[in-house]
């Protein structure tokens, strides 16, 4: 047992860190463990792969998600902001490669291979554009004579820009959804927000007139008549035949089917194999998470602090959000993993990175950064 006496830099995160949203963090990883097993080994023998290979690798990706996740939650918030600087503009500079060296799959550039690993950019660029947005409205609040707010405007249009050429307008609709959600915390006037619900709605009939696969996903959402929709009607199938309590672990059919039972559609694995119940725990366990963030940043005085603990929450929240529609046929299908459950090294390193400097912005007292010594020392956010 860790002492409250203890002055080492394990027992000042220990007694700061927000245990019940670590130990929530924790349970969606071994629920990804238990899931992997129940998912992946018909993908694996489907395409000619050892059973258990996609569970090996999802294990594997789990311990430096895990070594991130709380290396990251014993940050500063000074140094969270450097961090996520140095990880913003690494993650442009390799999906500006991915765009020119990225190997196309299905029409679309999104993955890069370093040292051997397939790694996706925009999965990284994700938490650090929230971090520095964060900051931005921060310095807007504290220094209004200083052009924040347009900055982060132009922060935003760089990664829409660049997500929208690969294409992947899942990400780009979620980094903009949070982005128009922190401007809102930090003030916005109405006008902006009628202008800003224009553009939005200009861009979804842009890519709907000249994107194929778009229009044709909302074609098969609005008119499932109009086009093929085997792994969504599947996908609902499945949490019909699970009922309550499920098939039972290895009883389940629609794994055997769908591409990606393994990824994307996991959360239809266990629907069918373990029941409604498992999905509302999982349901609950998102929500219990994103609430607790939620709280935690209206309690606090620092405008960082509060910006980049509801940013990332939000981005957690919703990604968990639309996952979970699309399984249920509730939104057009996104390609979107759910988070610490769905097979994806970079997901899952990436999910890592922002839930742990959740946890290291929700340490303590809101608005102060806790040092090993007698008393903390005050927060400032103006500083780099």
């Amino acid at each position: 047992m860790v002492s409250r006496a203890d002055r080492t830099p394990f027992a000042a995160w220990w007694w700061t860190v927000d245990r019940l949203t670590l130990a929530a963090l924790i349970a969606l990883m071994l629920a990804g463990i238990v899931l992997s097993l129940a998912a992946s080994p018909p993908v694996a023998v489907r395409i000619g792969l050892d059973p258990f290979h996609f569970v090996n690798r999802h294990v594997l990706y789990l311990l430096p998600a895990l070594v991130v996740l709380l290396a990251t939650s014993m940050l500063t918030p000074r140094r969270i902001r450097r961090v996520a600087l140095l990880v913003f503009v690494g993650s442009v500079a390799l999906i500006v490669a991915t765009l020119v060296f990225g190997a196309e799959v299905k029409g679309a550039r999104r993955w890069i291979v370093i040292l051997g690993v397939n790694v996706q950019p925009s999965e990284f660029v994700k938490p650090a554009f929230v971090i520095l947005i964060s900051w931005l409205f921060a310095e807007s609040e504290r220094k209004p004579d200083v052009p924040a707010n347009s900055i982060a405007l132009v922060l935003l249009l760089v990664v829409v820009v660049l997500l929208v050429m690969q294409p992947d307008f899942g990400q780009t609709m979620l980094v903009s959804l949070v982005w128009g959600a922190l401007f809102f915390m930090a003030g916005m006037r109405m006008i902006w927000v009628a202008g800003l619900g224009g553009v939005a709605v200009a861009g979804l009939l842009g890519a709907y007139a000249s994107v194929p696969h778009v229009a044709q996903r909302i074609k098969r959402f609005l008119d499932p008549a109009s086009g093929d929709t085997f792994q969504i009607d599947h996908a609902v199938d499945s949490f019909l035949r699970g009922g309550w309590f499920g098939r039972g672990p290895g009883e389940g059919i629609v794994k055997r089917h769908l591409p990606d039972s393994h990824a994307d559609f996991v959360f239809a694995v266990a629907g069918e194999e373990f029941g409604i119940v498992l999905c509302l725990i999982l349901a609950a366990l998102f929500a219990f998470i994103v609430l607790r963030a939620l709280a935690s940043a209206v309690r606090c005085d620092d405008a960082f602090t509060r910006f980049a603990t509801a940013g990332l929450a939000m981005l957690f929240g919703i990604q968990s959000a639309i996952n979970m529609a699309v399984n249920l046929a509730l939104i057009p299908a996104k390609g979107m993993t759910l988070p610490f459950i769905s097979y994806g090294g970079s997901s899952m390193i990436s999910l890592a990175y922002g839930m742990g400097m959740l946890l290291a912005l929700m340490r303590g007292q809101p608005g102060t950064e806790f040092v090993v010594g007698p008393a903390p020392v005050a927060s400032a956010s103006g500083a780099a």
